[in-house]
């Protein structure tokens, strides 16, 4: 079906592949489970993720390009499933959001109680190291778009955490 592979038997791009996925994997599930909220949903998002990019065999200058083009196609699942019909007539089967990830306590459960385009900026932004400009160029939004969105959300996160966080002195 891929002429391409053909040569090598499609080993050459599948131990490429191997190398992305492993490389790559942790940051996709982890961004698609912050659209989703449901591992489940995460899990197949992960999936078609590495599906598209083993179909599409992308070539890429820098390794930069490698990993934008893997947060915005799990962006674009994301939001494909989010927004289909079968997704929006069925009930979501409940999930133990900080067993998942190993990440408990309160900011954790407030980030995640964030409407979706607050809690996609957080995370690209403070877990995945993205600027505000690289996030602008990864969700096709302007800058100020991005800064208004973080804004907004640490707001509502502070009101949120507000009398909740004690320091222990």
């Amino acid at each position: 079906m891929l002429p391409r592979f053909a040569a090598d038997g499609g080993k050459g791009i599948m131990d490429s592949a191997a190398a992305v996925l492993s490389q790559y994997a942790d940051m996709v599930y982890r961004l698609a489970f912050a659209r989703t909220k449901s591992r489940y949903d995460a899990d197949d998002i992960l999936q078609e993720v590495f599906l598209r990019y083993i179909r599409s065999a992308p070539a890429f200058k820098e390794e930069e390009h490698r990993r934008a083009w893997l947060i915005r196609t799990t962006i674009n699942c994301s939001k494909s499933l989010l927004t289909s019909a079968w997704f929006q007539k069925t009930v979501p089967l409940e999930d133990t959001l900080a067993a998942e990830l190993e990440e408990t306590g309160e900011v954790y459960d407030a980030v995640m109680r964030l409407p979706s385009s607050y809690r996609l900026v957080i995370h690209l932004f403070y877990y995945e190291g993205y600027s505000v400009a690289e996030i602008g160029g990864l969700l096709g939004c302007k800058e100020s778009t991005v800064k208004t969105r973080l804004h907004r959300a640490r707001n509502r996160l502070r009101e949120t955490l507000k009398g909740e966080v004690t320091l222990d002195v």
